[in-house]
């Protein structure tokens, strides 16, 4: 696994931060946010290019989330110890996506345009800017023959690419897989155009701005990053004695054909996503040891992933299973989120915990269900679930479980 993100570099750095409570929100650096609806963010802290393996030159062809992509992957690729010259490269795929891409070089671009002409644009302007191109650059560095996809479901993104990677090795078109996601999010035309939309927080205060399921969450706080996962059949990791973290037990993909932007109340397709990653792994509700929720600290999406909970495993059950979000430590990264997202909730199967949600004080009762603000350790559980839920309705939910084998 490996992790860029407003935690620093590292997936030490991420868990750390999440599993302290550690909020990693801060007034944004890159531009004067005054008139704007919003002037927090998590930005990702003295990102290093070079530190990361990536070339001056690099650096100036790739777009910011291509290099947040590729430091990202360095780190998980070095921790998986694959060695492609005595692996089939044609077995070996790439399965990375963004949600919105090179926003800073399309700005870039627009701006060049209208000021100084069309000659004057950048020639490698679409090649930077189009999202498809981090996982096209990762395959070219890693050698992967296999499928080389990029997904795009907004902020379910980086859960479906996860789950798209897992589905690959499944059913037997590749031996292993690079996924994850990655977003440059902090931009002055993204904050303005989710400002305008209402989705962001208004607040002032870095503590009180991303409360998952706090009766006063008021929006998202817009977070930047890239998470990476290596993904193996059992039989080509036991094979190459690999270091097995945990095991990704199934993956339910499900859209609510209900609204471009709001959640479908009930979580009806949110529950369906659930019951099949579940299934998948041949779990019952029953055996959910925690979940890992989307928890964007909007009004809509906190009730509305607290109402499907309820309906996955009842009404008692919910108020006792425990959700964790760790948007209130590193705001929401979009097209990172789901790939950050699934890392932690391998890290919390594996280690017997469930981190706690910071940011949140006062649990919402219109949710009603149980929202740890303390770690909880010694925590032995058969499966838990990272859910993803993205404008348009789609959603995304990976099953993921200790590995058996230790």
């Amino acid at each position: 696994m490996g992790a860029i993100s407003p935690a620093g570099t590292g997936v030490d750095a991420l868990w750390n931060a999440v599993y302290s409570g550690k909020q990693c929100i801060a007034p944004i650096t890159r531009f004067d946010a005054s008139e704007f609806a919003g002037s927090l963010a998590a930005e990702v802290p003295n990102f290093d290019a070079a530190a990361c393996g990536i070339s001056k030159k690099e650096a100036r062809r790739f777009a910011l989330f291509v290099q947040y992509a590729i430091a990202a992957s360095e780190e998980a690729w070095a921790q998986a110890g694959i060695d492609m010259e005595a692996e089939d490269a044609t077995r070996a795929a790439c399965v990375w996506g963004s949600g919105i891409g090179g926003l800073e070089e399309f700005q870039r671009g627009c701006d060049t345009l209208s000021q100084k002409g069309p000659k004057r644009v950048n020639p490698l302007f679409i090649p930077t800017m189009i999202e498809n191109m981090a996982a096209g650059n990762l395959s070219i560095r890693f050698g992967l023959k296999a499928d080389c996809l990029s997904i795009v479901t907004a902020c379910a993104t980086g859960t479906h690419c996860v789950g798209e990677a897992y589905r690959l090795i499944r059913h037997g078109y590749a031996d292993m897989a690079l996924a994850g996601g990655s977003e440059e999010s902090i931009s002055p035309i993204c904050l303005a155009g989710f400002g305008n939309l209402g989705a962001t927080s208004k607040s002032t205060d870095p503590t009180a701005a991303s409360m998952p399921f706090d009766v006063n969450r008021g929006g998202f706080v817009p977070g930047e990053g890239a998470g990476a996962l290596v993904l193996e059949s059992l039989e080509h990791a036991v094979a190459r004695g690999a270091n097995i973290l945990a095991e990704v037990a199934g993956f339910g993909s499900t859209g609510d054909a209900y609204h471009m932007t709001a959640p479908e109340p009930s979580g009806e397709g949110a529950v369906r996503a659930m019951r099949q990653a579940l299934a998948e792994g041949g779990f019952t509700p029953d055996d959910l040891g925690h979940l890992n929720a989307h928890g964007t600290s909007t009004h809509a999406n906190d009730a509305m992933e607290s109402a499907a909970l309820k309906a996955l495993v009842g009404e008692k059950r919910a108020a006792d299973v425990p959700v964790t979000s760790v948007k209130g430590s590193i705001g929401h990264t979009l097209g990172a989120a789901g790939a950050l997202e699934a890392i932690v909730c391998a890290l919390s199967v594996a280690n017997d915990c469930v981190p706690p949600t910071a940011g949140t004080r006062e649990i919402d009762p219109e949710c009603g269900v149980n929202v740890p603000l303390e770690p909880i350790e010694g925590y032995k559980q058969k499966v838990a679930l990272s859910n993803s839920l993205g404008f348009g309705g789609h959603n995304g939910s990976l099953a993921i479980s200790p590995f058996a084998g230790k």
